[in-house]
């Protein structure tokens, strides 16, 4: 595979851990509202609040997001294709990295309030 194709797949990755941590936000309390038994499901909630703890740990300590660092050692210099350029612009903002770390601790802080304000519960058949 090469450098191209497999920092195209660590950008489809990274988009599909941003989605998640950002659709877990919303559908947690509007699940909790509505009646949905999913966004109750342990499994699920432990999962994503595993996913907010790296993207914590990682604001914390003052780094970027390791699948950024990651994409940038396979894309080297040459310039991405328009779609990429297009989801990077989306994605990666330009911001120092402490905004992110705060917006990030923050969003955290969110995910956690929610594991107890949305408890978890056994699903049955």
């Amino acid at each position: 595979m090469s450098a191209a194709a497999a920092a195209l797949l660590v950008l489809a990755l990274h988009l599909a851990v941003i989605a998640f941590n950002v659709l877990g936000l919303i559908a947690i309390p509007l699940g909790a509202a509505l009646g949905w038994r999913w966004v109750r499901v342990r499994w699920w909630r432990i999962a994503h609040i595993a996913s907010w703890s790296v993207v914590a740990l990682q604001a914390l300590m003052g780094r970027a997001c390791f699948l950024t660092l990651w994409q940038d050692r396979l894309t080297g210099t040459s310039g991405p294709p328009l779609i990429e350029r297009w989801v990077n612009r989306l994605i990666y903002w330009p911001l120092p990295i402490w905004g992110f770390g705060a917006a990030y601790l923050g969003l955290f802080a969110a995910v956690v309030a929610l594991w107890w304000l949305v408890p978890t519960r056994r699903v049955t058949a």
